[in-house]
């Protein structure tokens, strides 16, 4: 991207030296607060993969494999179509049988690359970039390098295997340009660790999942070069590491050289290093099976990525986490079942825009951002479907988000109307939000365990003036105005702050 001028920059660039390539410095950067503020981002993941765009569909998400099945299992069914090359490489996958059935059997991924880079022509970030704006968001995550090894911006090093394993636009520049032109934030995701255009095995398992990567020296320097590339070309505010990291290289060198840079960029959980005589053990019959259980174990608890040397922030996939947590965190999902375009997905497995709502909103009174997945199509279209969602996601944010952006959590998450319906606290210093995830039956909404001051203000967000209100023992009793329309939450401010 060309270097136009001071104001194209992130806010926060000072250009000064304070960071040094040690653990005890890094751990001195805190989050920023425009991270923390932000509360939804999007993370766009589009690549070759997008062609044949297949992944079986019928067992649910990830973590509904995982729980019922077992990690083999999701890898012999993955339903994230970005993983298409590994599935097809497990001979009698669902992946494997349809490419051979669609494509024959001596058709190469490698041919998706040259029908992605034609449809890429059709291609306008611009539209993506005001879609994104439209639905709230405050940042945008793209997949620079997926696990494939498809590069979306010109680098000058190459893949020194495939020459032309690159896509023929600047990506990464051009999406940064307009995500920036409607004032998001701009974050680049990079598979590490793992890159299939490197090897040929597939991975079957927990212990390939971390062992099985490129561990060679000059690999390393690969991505290392890589990164500082993206870094110093397109300056971005997220760096989001994924599966690890290659073995033997000083990280806190990478993550002193981007905040010296970005001073308030933020550095995600996904950078754990396995060295290469630990994974010979993880890939040995006893290591095999403790992995799966450590991994299976800790993936549904929402640890994503155990043992990174440094974060800002967490990333648990497809997993809520129960309570306000101390740590910023980050729901990570895709709108579907899977990250990129799954043209197998049918309107049952995406989420709807209640659903999305409501773990918006729970997510956020945890202390956490909704980092929500797209997969546009080859040719660059976003599918109806996830577009009526960010716009139904943006039309609700357009009234209560005042309840959500640039708040903190209360000392509690969650209570519940007498009814049954569930609510969220957030707050801001001079107001508590509670956001019920419905509406009540009646012109009433009764809330369990809250007891605002005497004299407080009760308002609804999206109406003006007061509502009125009355304490019935614990509970908080607000009448609801009428005529109020149908919404999947509404959320009322109470001014001052209740003390429990």
């Amino acid at each position: 991207m060309k270097d136009t001028g001071e104001d194209e920059r992130p806010p926060g660039r000072t250009g000064l030296m304070e960071y040094e390539p040690r653990r005890g410095s890094i751990k001195r950067h805190l989050l920023p607060a425009w991270f923390d503020d932000a509360k939804l981002g999007i993370m766009v993941t589009w690549g070759p993969y997008s062609v044949p765009a297949f992944a079986p569909t019928g067992r649910g998400n990830i973590v509904d494999i995982i729980r019922r099945e077992g990690i083999p299992a999701l890898y012999a069914n993955q339903p994230y179509a970005e993983w298409y090359l590994n599935s097809l490489r497990i001979e009698g996958s669902p992946v494997y049988r349809h490419h051979i059935s669609r494509y024959g059997a001596d058709y190469s991924y490698d041919g998706f690359a040259g029908k992605f880079n034609t449809a890429l022509d059709l291609w306008d970030p611009a539209d993506w970039a005001g879609l994104f704006r439209e639905s709230g968001a405050g940042y945008v995550v793209l997949i620079a390098k997926h696990c494939d090894g498809f590069l979306l911006w010109p680098s000058a090093l190459r893949h020194p295997h495939k020459s032309d394993w690159t896509a023929n636009r600047d990506v990464v520049g051009e999406l940064t340009s307009a995500v920036r032109e409607y004032g998001m934030r701009m974050g680049l995701y990079y598979s590490s660790a793992l890159d299939w255009s490197f090897t040929e095995q597939p991975m079957r398992d927990a212990a390939d999942l971390v062992a099985s990567g490129p561990a060679d020296r000059r690999y390393a320097d690969y991505v290392d070069f890589h990164w500082r590339e993206l870094i110093d070309r397109y300056e971005p505010s997220v760096l989001w590491g994924d599966v690890g990291y290659p073995p033997g290289t000083n990280l806190f060198s990478l993550f002193a050289y981007y905040y010296n840079r970005i001073p308030d960029g933020v550095v995600n959980d996904r950078w754990s290093q396995v060295p290469v005589f630990a994974r010979r053990v993880i890939r040995s019959p006893l290591g095999r099976f403790i992995t799966e259980r450590a991994a299976r174990r800790m993936f549904l608890k929402g640890m994503a990525a155990p043992g990174a040397p440094h974060c800002d922030y967490t990333t648990p996939e497809y997993v809520a986490l129960p309570g306000p947590a101390v740590r910023k965190w980050e729901c990570v999902r895709g709108i579907g079942r899977s990250f990129s375009y799954n043209a197998e997905e049918t309107e049952t497995d995406y989420a709807s825009v209640a659903e999305l709502i409501h773990l918006l909103v729970d997510v956020v009174s945890k202390n956490g951002n909704l980092l929500l997945g797209v997969g546009p199509t080859a040719e660059g279209r976003i599918p109806v479907p996830q577009r009526e969602r960010l716009l139904g996601l943006g039309e609700w944010l357009s009234v209560y988000g005042e309840a959500l952006f640039k708040t903190k959590p209360w000392s509690r998450a969650e209570t519940e109307t007498r009814d049954g319906i569930g609510v969220r606290f957030t707050r801001r210093s001079a107001s508590l939000y509670a956001i019920a995830l419905g509406q009540p039956a009646d012109a009433e909404l009764a809330i369990r365990s809250v007891r605002p001051p005497d004299g407080a203000h009760v308002r609804l967000l999206g109406v003006e003036g007061d509502l009125t209100w009355r304490q019935e023992g614990e509970d908080l009793v607000v009448t609801l105005p009428e005529n109020q329309g149908e919404t999947p939450a509404l959320a009322l401010r109470i001014t001052p702050p209740p003390e429990n």
